[in-house]
């Protein structure tokens, strides 16, 4: 079941590199900026992504939210598709690994997310808790 919002936020993809011609896989770091717990937050992410028989995406990375006075690192994995006018929109689940200071209480939580890119390499991701 899912339960309130934990995090929402909104990036600049900041690098992306292809790792294999076939499939193809990329991989992407994003510089990103939210709240998290209603804390403001910088976040960096990288993850890869590859293109599946049938055309879906399926991806995988990690990432970190850095507070003023601590932090959360997370694990994720999900599956997408391709947005009509460029960009891809993804959904799956998060595992917060670790946490500390004012996002202490999200370690050992699984988030389920809705992620999004534009043609201009924006990035929108929102995450509830999955309970």
């Amino acid at each position: 079941m899912l339960g309130d919002q934990i995090a929402e936020e909104t990036g600049k993809i900041a690098v992306m590199r292809v790792l294999d011609a076939k499939g193809p896989k990329v991989e992407v770091s994003v510089r990103t900026q939210g709240k998290a717990l209603g804390i403001d937050y910088q976040g960096r992410t990288t993850y890869t992504s590859e293109v599946q028989t049938g055309g879906h995406i399926f991806g995988e990375g990690q990432g970190v939210y850095l507070t003023a006075d601590g932090m959360a690192v997370w694990k994720g994995q999900g599956t997408g598709k391709f947005n009509p006018g460029g960009g891809a929109s993804y959904r799956g689940t998060i595992h917060y690994v670790s946490a500390t200071g004012s996002l202490a209480k999200l370690a050992g939580t699984v988030g389920a997310f809705e992620y999004s890119t534009d043609a201009n390499d924006n990035t929108v991701g929102k995450v509830w808790e999955w309970k």
